[in-house]
């Protein structure tokens, strides 16, 4: 008997302490999700979407603002005649019937969202319906008053999973948390079926605005490169083309334009692969372009000299393989100036092998290839270098001409940027200043990463770069009486293991004016029909904006 009565007090106690357990586990370490649906339960919560911050251009000009719309929204137990009021709003709305009436017979619902961002014109016919148990919520809608223009920079606004607002590219993904400010809510506590009290709680937290973005580009700038690169794939029959536009001294991208681009009002009409901005994402092999900055780092090694002179005798063979001049012509004696005019495959090929194949690798790390930009653009992308123990010699010699060696857009201009202010590498951005809801200003500050060429080195390589456009192939593109120091580019495109003739990445890039260099300007036009070189398509882009840009900037030819 007494055995029989210790098992059962030892049952006791194991239950006893089981339900001890659960109840310090509901009530203690389980308490707030216990809290949380007994919220559900007796309130319910109306989300109050925060007004998005704006961006504007450098000079204050809006590129995005907000535009009033409205979200519609049901209250089912104030309903008089569901029917007829779910018939005016399909009509109103041009919405389908059946998916308003599946969301009202939910009957756990008090609050019931209909449709968003509708205009002010169909919130105000709506409303003169007068139907009871539908109301409205401001809800601010995206509108572009320069439509298009800077789709890329600027990217676009769409939905997450969860249904909200979110940015997606350009700033708008990359700022996203900066612009989209915080939701407000108002929850109101309900009875058990479902009604609200009109005594009980009432808790309404208010929307916190987004904050604005004053971005570097200039509005007139960027308009400018927009019209002449079009003008300028049509004219050449080319697939695309792209340019971008920096102040050399700081870093801060003044235009940014691709093609073909979207319109961010109307994104869902265009092809996905529009969203990316190739100026970040692609990469392509940058062809002659590349030589400046070959010679650069030669020079800067002190491998070479302003007089060394070179022998162009012929082609050169390498590894059982043969390089050639681009157009066949070899001129003797010639100074290393001389292989930036005549952009001398075979002389590029002497530079390399004068600067040595470990610092040409130095040099290409240094000046940021193989790595991101990290600048304030969502989406930016880069192609990784050859890892060390895959490059051979055919490799290094196609490479010191810009071929074999794959870079983005916008690494190549700020590699060369480097050569135009004085040596330095910087950081580029989109963005020079973010505008809080009181109106504090955090601005963005220039970036210096390395100091890459002597001051003295890059003032060689201009001069260089500046007798390449007065005696090359784009003598008689150049305003009369500028000095711009430039380089034409021409890259066959590698498909499936091997070049293609026929198709080429043309481009120019180039600064002026070369004493104070208030811009530089890389344009690249994508497998044009008329011509491949870039001295025929992309420098007449290049020299027709710059044309523009001396007369914005009041900038007057050289006496």
């Amino acid at each position: 008997m007494s055995r029989r009565i210790h098992v059962v007090f030892i049952i006791f106690l194991i239950v006893f302490i089981i339900i001890i357990i659960r109840l310090f586990y509901w009530q203690v370490i389980n308490s707030d999700g216990l809290k949380g649906i007994a919220e559900k339960q007796i309130s319910t919560t109306l989300d109050i979407p925060a007004q998005r911050g704006r961006i504007y251009s450098s000079d204050k000009s809006p590129l995005v603002i907000n535009q009033r719309s409205y979200l519609v929204y049901l209250e089912p137990h104030k309903l008089k005649n569901i029917n007829q009021t779910v018939k005016i709003i399909s009509k109103d709305l041009q919405t389908d019937e059946s998916s308003i009436s599946a969301k009202i017979m939910n009957n756990e619902l008090i609050w019931i969202s209909v449709a968003r961002k509708i205009s002010e014109d169909k919130m105000i016919k709506l409303k003169n319906e007068k139907l009871e148990g539908v109301g409205f919520i401001n809800e601010p809608k995206r509108f572009y008053p320069e439509a298009s223009m800077a789709a890329h920079l600027l990217g676009f606004v769409g939905k997450n999973t969860k249904g909200s607002d979110q940015g997606y590219f350009g700033v708008e993904g990359y700022y996203d948390n900066q612009l989209r400010g915080r939701d407000g809510f108002i929850r109101i506590e309900k009875d058990v079926l479902g009604n609200p009290i009109l005594s009980g709680r009432y808790d309404e937290i208010p929307a916190e605005l987004g904050r604005d973005l004053v971005m570097t580009i200039d509005r007139s700038v960027q308009f400018t490169a927009e019209k002449k690169l079009l003008e300028g794939v049509q004219k050449f029959g080319a697939k695309g083309g792209s340019v971008i536009i920096l102040n050399p001294k700081t870093g801060a991208v003044l235009a940014m334009v691709s093609y073909p681009s979207f319109d961010p009002d109307d994104y869902v009409n265009y092809p996905s692969n529009y969203y990316k901005n190739p100026t970040v994402s692609s990469s392509y092999e940058p062809g002659s372009t590349f030589k400046v900055l070959v010679m650069a780092a030669a020079l800067n090694e002190g491998k070479i000299k302003p007089d060394t002179i070179y022998e162009e005798n012929g082609p050169v063979e390498i590894g059982g393989y043969t390089i050639n001049t681009w157009n066949q012509k070899y001129h003797g004696k010639i100074s290393i100036s001389q292989i930036l005019e005549y952009s001398s495959n075979v002389g590029m090929v002497f530079i390399e092998s004068q600067l040595g194949d470990e610092n040409f690798i130095k040099y290409i790390t240094q000046l940021g290839f193989g790595k991101l930009t990290d600048v304030d653009l969502e989406g930016e992308s880069s192609p990784d270098l050859r890892p060390l123990n895959k490059w051979y010699k055919i490799d290094y010699a196609t490479a010191s001409f810009g071929q074999g060696i794959a870079v983005t857009p916008l690494q190549m201009i700020r590699a060369v940027a480097a050569v135009a202010n004085g040596g330095m590498l910087l950081k580029p951005y989109v963005v020079q200043s973010i505008v809080t809801d009181g109106g504090k200003k955090i601005d963005t500050q220039p970036k210096v990463i390395r100091q890459v060429f002597k001051k003295e080195v890059a003032a060689m390589v201009t001069e260089m770069m500046v007798s390449a456009v007065d005696n090359g192939e784009t003598r008689n593109l150049k305003p009369s009486g500028f000095r711009i120091a430039g380089k034409t580019g021409t890259a066959q495109i590698p498909i499936q293991g091997h070049y293609d003739a026929q198709k080429t990445i043309a481009s120019f890039v180039g600064f002026a004016p070369v004493d104070d260099p208030k811009f530089i300007m890389l344009v690249t036009i994508n497998e044009p029909t008329s011509s491949p070189w870039g001295s025929e398509t992309a420098a007449p882009v290049f020299f027709s904006i710059a044309s523009e840009l001396f007369s914005y900037y009041g900038i007057s030819p050289s006496s």
